[in-house]
């Protein structure tokens, strides 16, 4: 940290230039005039919306495709192109970067819920710099602001273009990419023996889940619409504050529980009430990059869920929410979600695709049986605050508070610094 503060001294003692988006590069859209056949065997790359959404370092061995006519003008990616997310169901999930920090080998197409800013002259940033930068708080905060809407949240290019990055010299530039690619690869190292532990615990969990789940032709098979009827949630603007808790998308988190962070409301009213959930109730992620994850909701809290939520009312003298819910997670579950979500752009599992799921219904008192040995096996593998997973958070918890306290420089205005 002490070379990056004298070089910062020696380099810009008057503190770090901003520029705006706009004065240093412009923004290009995505695929243009694509149906979903185009995306069924085609010959050229194409990045997806979740290639995006899960790297910073744009994922070029991706082997997804797209029909591109000879003769057809589409945008091509470049090396150093930064990409956003364009659209989702949610402000959090809108302008999420993906930096394409190695040159290209082939040519590359990128989805049109996605846009490209393209830097005018690529000798003034490290692309790596870049790759941690977007992703940082101060980043972050700023870019969410950008998106607005109701129902779905779309960016504004125009208030994207306002967004200001600092421009510190190449060599501190490189000198952060070092500190942070190091430490992020140290921790990487580190958590690798953790998860690999921590795996084998989930793997074992997972066996005896889908072997639970697994049933001879005695037990009955019956299609989710059989035995469940379906609601879609409630549009409204999430706020900071209001009178009651406002359940989205982005609070199922990867292991089907309620995200506890990051909580947002919305006001009580005569028509938002019709959908308040009840302890035990299930919620099913219809579209965006968490579609197919269901949240079984444990919680006393009055709460009200969002219009991207699809609620799984079952028949309960058939089958218990929470045996459906294990039943979410397993690979039972997900090969029959991967076979019928529709996957042209974002991702969209409705209630249509959803009441084909099969379901395997034994009895009330096996499905007793099963939740308990689920219910522990769970517990162990996926509770942050015991053991390996509390260590793994920990482990990202450092790199990002390196990253924000690295990426954070005063703002030079004339000759002095705000």
């Amino acid at each position: 940290m002490n070379k990056i503060e004298d070089l910062i001294k020696k380099l810009c003692p008057n503190g770090v230039e901003y520029k705006t988006l706009v004065e240093l590069g412009d923004f290009y859209g995505g695929l243009t005039g694509k149906s979903k056949d185009d995306f069924k065997g085609g010959n050229a790359k194409f990045i997806s919306y979740m290639n995006v959404f899960k790297n910073p370092a744009l994922d070029l061995s991706s082997k997804e495709t797209v029909k591109i006519a000879p003769d057809e003008k589409q945008r091509k990616l470049e090396f150093g192109d930064v990409i956003f997310t364009g659209s989702s169901e949610t402000p959090d999930e809108c302008a999420i970067s993906s930096v394409v920090t190695k040159q290209p080998a082939e040519d590359y197409y990128l989805n049109s819920f996605c846009f490209i800013w393209r830097i005018k002259d690529k000798t003034l940033f490290d692309f790596d710099f870049l790759k941690h930068l977007f992703r940082s708080d101060a980043l972050r905060q700023q870019l969410i602001k950008t998106a607005s809407g109701v129902t779905r949240f779309n960016v504004s290019k125009k208030l994207m273009e306002k967004i200001e990055i600092p421009k510190p010299p190449m060599e501190i530039q490189r000198e952060i990419v070092q500190i942070l690619d190091n430490f992020a690869e140290l921790s990487a190292e580190l958590s690798a023996e953790l998860s690999a532990e921590l795996q084998l615990r989930r793997k074992q969990y997972e066996f005896y889940r889908d072997k639970l789940l697994k049933f001879d032709d005695t037990i009955q098979n019956i299609e989710l619409g059989e035995i469940a009827k379906f609601t879609y949630g409630y549009t409204d603007k999430a706020t900071d504050t209001g009178d009651i808790r406002y359940i989205r998308i982005t609070d199922i988190t990867d292991d089907g529980t309620l995200n506890p962070n990051d909580t947002k409301y919305v006001k009580i009213t005569e028509v938002s009430k019709k959908y308040l959930l009840k302890k035990g109730d299930l919620l099913v992620a219809r579209t965006g990059a968490t579609y197919g994850k269901t949240l079984y909701f444990d919680s006393n809290e009055p709460s009200i869920y969002a219009s991207f939520l699809i609620k799984i009312e079952l028949d309960n003298t058939k089958v218990r929410n929470k045996y459906y819910w294990h039943f979410s997670k397993s690979s039972l579950y997900w090969n029959q979600a991967e076979k019928y979500v529709s996957k042209a752009g974002q991702q969209q599992f409705n209630s249509n695709a959803i009441c084909k799921i099969v379901v395997p219904i034994p009895s009330l008192e096996i499905q007793d049986k099963i939740i308990y040995v689920l219910d522990n096996f769970d517990k162990i593998c996926s509770d942050l605050g015991i053991g390996l997973p509390a260590e793994i958070e920990a482990r990202q918890k450092q790199y990002e508070y390196y990253r924000e306290k690295l990426l954070s420089f005063d703002k030079q205005v004339g000759g002095g610094i705000t």
